[in-house]
């Protein structure tokens, strides 16, 4: 069964990099600007198993769009792709429901585990 990732970023570059690197192993993958985009997207997209996240983007950032997932009660995955590293911003996206932290640029075997770890491809 195909599972769907969300994978939001300001950068066409890295969501078409982190969306190519995901449809290899399978998955199909929509794609959000920001975090505005990406709640319109995840609320047209039924099924959705994993989000892929940026921190820094314009008009929602990444810590903006968990807040609003987590009013909302998502149970939703999100792992954060980012350049920040700074203790607090992880302890704040944690504390919002973020499972997992990779670094830009991402290598692809750490976004492969960490899409077979929270959203894999077989039941």
């Amino acid at each position: 069964m195909t599972k769907t990732v969300l994978v939001i970023d300001d950068s066409l570059m890295v969501r078409r990099q982190v969306g190519n690197a995901l449809k290899g192993l399978g998955y199909a993958v929509v794609e959000g600007v920001d975090g505005v985009d990406a709640l319109e997207k995840l609320d047209a997209t039924p099924g959705v198993g994993l989000i892929v996240c940026d921190v820094n983007m314009p008009r929602m950032n990444g810590i903006e769009f968990l807040e609003r997932l987590s009013a909302r009660g998502s149970a939703v995955p999100i792992v954060m792709l980012t350049t920040e590293g700074e203790p607090e911003i992880i302890q704040r996206a944690k504390s919002l429901g973020a499972k997992g932290w990779l670094i830009k640029p991402f290598k692809a075997e750490f976004l492969e585990a960490t899409a077979k770890k929270w959203a894999p491809l077989t039941t």
